[in-house]
């Protein structure tokens, strides 16, 4: 199975304090090790995250560089997606400003054969990690 990681996913699978990683890790673990994807909205959302959280106390280089080492590990290897959406392929139940990277998501998850992975329980269609 493949799976575009929303941007909770990649900094959770990501920073090993975060309050989520090992509940994304056991997950990736029961599935085998699936597919992974990776797009630029997830990809900048975990430097901007990483970096702007006081939590994390990362620089912008700092969390580039987790990234980049991240996607480098052969035990879960990701893959780049390309993005040539427009607003034109948001799904309808996008009601709200704060759907529409969600909505986004979704739909290039399923142009790429994929499913988006969250811990966000509140987009229609995606993939929950237990």
């Amino acid at each position: 199975m493949k799976y575009l990681l929303d941007v909770n996913v990649l900094v959770a699978l990501g920073f090993l304090h975060h309050e989520f990683h090992d509940r994304v890790a056991l997950w990736l673990r029961n599935e085998k090790f699936p597919q992974l994807l990776t797009c630029s909205i997830t990809e900048l959302g975990f430097v901007r995250v990483l970096a702007q959280a006081p939590g994390y106390a990362f620089s912008t280089q700092q969390a580039r560089s987790l990234l980049l080492k991240l996607k480098k590990n052969r035990v879960v290897p990701m893959s780049f997606v390309a993005d040539e959406n427009d607003i034109s392929k948001l799904p309808a139940w996008v009601k709200t400003p704060r759907q529409t990277t969600n909505g986004h998501l979704l739909e290039l998850a399923a142009e790429h054969g994929a499913a988006l992975a969250t811990l966000d329980r509140a987009i229609p269609g995606a993939h929950v990690i237990p």
